[in-house]
């Protein structure tokens, strides 16, 4: 029988209390945009290239959303870890986590995204460190 291999995650702490979550692998991908995604998380990917499918998770303590810089910050955490990294200036995909889905037979890491808007930014990653977190 094959062992499942934990989810691990890159993560982020943001400004006001909002956290960033980045999968590692295509299958970390699959269980953070499927399985442990709040419908209310925002979820971002580096448009047309490989990359980790990233969310800023929903705050139910907190009543406004995430404003535009917020928002900006997880789009250029998505581009870093993607192969856009060194390419300057790049689309970023973002949507309401209930906006994707798994088409059925799609390989690990490939969802369908709808309702999308695209952000254009650098690839960065926030100030402070990460934390390794498993999932």
């Amino acid at each position: 029988m094959k062992e499942i291999e934990p989810v691990k995650f890159h993560i982020y702490d943001l400004p006001g209390g909002w956290i960033v979550v980045a999968g590692r692998t295509d299958e970390d991908n699959d269980r953070l945009s499927i399985k442990l995604a709040d419908p209310r998380d925002w979820w971002f990917h580096v448009h047309g290239m490989p990359g980790s499918h990233v969310l800023l998770k929903y705050r139910p303590d907190y009543p406004e959303e995430p404003g535009p810089d917020t928002l900006k910050t997880a789009a250029a955490i998505a581009a870093y870890h993607s192969k856009a990294r060194s390419g300057g200036v790049v689309p970023v995909c973002c949507t309401r986590a209930c906006n994707v889905s798994k088409p059925r037979g799609a390989p690990a890491g490939t969802v369908s995204i709808r309702k999308e808007k695209v952000f254009k930014v650098r690839p960065a990653l926030p100030q402070s460190v990460p934390n390794e977190q498993n999932g």
